[in-house]
């Protein structure tokens, strides 16, 4: 019996002697199939192949991402703050080296996801460090595989902490979500995900239903978002992958560049 790791997306299924016919995940219009066709790993075979590296951005900040590139390739985020160390996104490689590294900064007390292109193995890591995993309601029919560690939500936000707070965005996903941190200099810091995504020169960001295929959200959709995320003072964003780090003026690059794909879209 393995537990088996859609190659493509990362997403984890119950353990089973073969691997399913398809990834629910990787059907919906948002991912795709790869043309070579669906394929399959365990996490047995990832973890002889791969390894997960770490770069700090900032102090109580880290990124975890496993190389070589797997699946998706997004980032983990490892927050530290007083009331606990919290995992934000999820990769599929949970290693030796990773397990001894968070259990000495001292194990997880939540795991929080932004939506399911990114729940990957979420349940053995909140099995490895006993942490619950709060996921949006709205995305409930995504989980592929069960785990008593799932919290569901369904509020427009959930404190987790007096500094941490998952905020409901929506937008990409029906549940998709991001995590406020006030920071260290307590001038706000949003962990992004995919709702908020990004650009190459880190002084705009974008927001999509699908990135992969190229798909659009509606001018309505993307003023939603960015009305959710108003209320949250932030400087600081950091988005899914390694290169989408906003070191300022944060929220005021949101509410520009909603403003500018609204515009786009009325022309």
């Amino acid at each position: 019996m393995s537990i088996f790791l859609c190659g493509a997306c990362g997403t984890s299924f119950e353990e089973a002697e073969e691997a399913p016919e398809t990834c629910p995940i990787c059907t919906d219009e948002r991912q795709y199939i790869p043309p070579s066709g669906q394929a399959w790993t365990t996490t047995e075979k990832l973890a002889r192949t791969h390894r997960n590296a770490w770069t700090q951005l900032e102090p109580d900040l880290m990124a975890i991402q496993t190389v070589p590139a797997f699946a998706i390739n997004q980032r983990a985020l490892l927050l530290r703050t007083p009331a606990g160390n919290i995992l934000w996104d999820c990769i599929a490689l949970l290693d030796d080296a990773t397990r001894k590294i968070i259990q000495a900064l001292g194990g997880l007390s939540a795991i929080a996801i932004s939506h399911p292109h990114y729940y990957s193995t979420m349940q053995d890591w909140a099995a490895a460090f006993d942490a619950p995993i709060y996921l949006h309601a709205a995305d409930k029919e995504w989980i592929c595989r069960p785990s008593d560690y799932v919290r569901l939500w369904d509020e427009d936000a959930l404190v987790l902490s007096s500094s941490v707070t998952l905020v409901h965005g929506g937008g990409h996903f029906a549940g998709g979500t991001v995590l406020h941190w006030t920071g260290e200099d307590g001038k706000g810091v949003l962990l992004a995900g995919d709702i908020v995504q990004v650009t190459p020169g880190t002084d705009h960001v974008s927001f999509m239903w699908s990135y992969p295929n190229m798909l659009p959200l509606s001018a309505a959709e993307v003023a939603d978002v960015a009305e959710r995320l108003a209320p949250w003072p932030f400087e600081r964003i950091y988005g899914a992958f390694s290169h989408q780090n906003v070191r300022q003026d944060g929220q005021a690059i949101v509410a520009r560049s909603a403003k500018r794909y609204i515009d786009r879209l009325s022309k």
